[in-house]
């Protein structure tokens, strides 16, 4: 079942009233993961080698500049990217995985309107931290402390922010 909350300028978390809270974005964010994280053939389309080319493409798809986030202080590395159906258009995630084989993943896609604090939801063990920041939505979704994983959005949602205002 899956729990959400809000994380807003206040101290501490404020609980949501439901799944129906939550953007359609996030829920195909967590989806997403949900599927293409376990894979190990083919977990990503484009691999992290060809990390340029990555950004590119997804940046004309989503017709947005889009920075790779990096994790590494974390003990994440980028193992590639790919192109996903968004509720109104094209989606953008991008595969991390630290030394032990866990995984996470950034969900980018376009919204309607911006969230003015973070938000997460659980399913399971499964955490998704989620906002809005110019006109685009971006998930981070894993397996992952939620300490851990709200330090990552932070950081994640602040390099996405600068890509998504140089456009």
């Amino acid at each position: 079942m899956a729990i959400g909350v809000a994380i807003g300028s206040s101290p501490g978390w404020v609980p949501a009233n439901s799944a129906v809270d939550r953007p359609v974005f996030a829920e195909r964010a967590d989806i997403a993961f949900a599927v293409y994280a376990p894979e190990q053939r083919h977990p990503v389309e484009v691999a992290a080698e060809q990390r340029d080319q990555l950004a590119n493409w997804l940046s004309r798809r989503l017709d947005r500049p889009l920075s790779i986030p990096s994790l590494r202080e974390y003990g994440y590395s980028l193992i590639g990217g790919r192109l996903l159906p968004g509720e109104s258009g094209p989606a953008a995630q991008f595969m991390y995985q630290n030394a032990s084989g866990a995984r996470l993943t950034i969900y980018i896609a376009a919204v309607q309107k911006d969230a003015t604090a973070f938000w997460l939801f659980r399913d399971g063990n499964r955490i998704t931290f989620y906002w809005g920041s110019q006109g685009m939505g971006c998930a981070l979704t894993g397996y992952v402390s939620e300490p851990q994983l709200r330090s990552m959005a932070i950081e994640v949602c602040s390099l996405l922010g600068q890509s998504f205002r140089s456009r």
